[in-house]
């Protein structure tokens, strides 16, 4: 649908007069499908979380504050033509937006880090139930060099994530049918990570 749109926008434009921006996820606040307000709620519950893979994986949000701030400079430009809009290629880990949320929301979560190969053989839906958590090769690895040069700038992940977190103190989260598939639920969660315990202790 989206290339759709992309190629009926050229046809009634022209490439000439067309700019097509791509954003990859995005978050802050007012973030409706709720993966970034879940993390953070997750994290001010407290105890042992599941974190799902590498806290090393490089990862890509770009704030929406940014992207807005984007899309408006290009248009008064007159920019045309197609690029990406993501925060580059090793702006964060996953590992940093978890400790963020973490750091957040008071810090009394703990974080409990289990293998990609493990939980790719549960019963577990990758980047909903575990939020961002994505093990697809490339998902992470998308070039927003164009936009970059054209401006297009990432603030700190940490920023984003305070920021969010500042708004969920002031605002409910707006109802969307999105949320409902976000997350793992208390039980799944705590039978997870008890089975994980269960095989790392064997395998030692």
């Amino acid at each position: 649908m989206k290339a759709g749109c992309e190629v009926a926008a050229m046809g009634a434009f022209g490439t000439d007069r067309t700019l097509l921006l791509r954003p990859g996820v995005l978050l802050g606040p007012y973030e409706y499908v709720g993966r970034l307000p879940w993390l953070l709620r997750r994290m001010e519950r407290g105890g042992r979380v599941l974190a799902g893979g590498d806290p090393n994986r490089p990862i890509q949000p770009l704030d929406v504050r940014d992207l807005t701030t984007f899309t408006l400079d290009v248009v008064d430009e007159g920019t045309t033509g197609a690029m990406n809009a993501t925060a580059p290629i090793g702006h964060a880990t996953y590992g940093e937006l978890l400790r963020a949320c973490q750091e957040a929301t008071g810090g009394r979560a703990e974080l409990s880090w289990v293998s990609d190969d493990w939980l790719s053989r549960q019963d577990v839906t990758p980047w909903t139930e575990i939020p961002l958590w994505r093990t697809v090769p490339g998902a992470w690895a998308v070039s927003s060099a164009r936009a970059e040069a054209a401006g297009l700038h990432a603030r700190p992940l940490a920023e984003t994530v305070a920021d969010t977190w500042a708004w969920l103190q002031r605002e409910e989260l707006m109802p969307h049918g999105r949320q409902a598939a976000i997350g793992l639920t208390p039980e799944k969660e705590d039978a997870l990570l008890a089975a994980w315990d269960r095989e790392t202790a064997q395998a030692n």
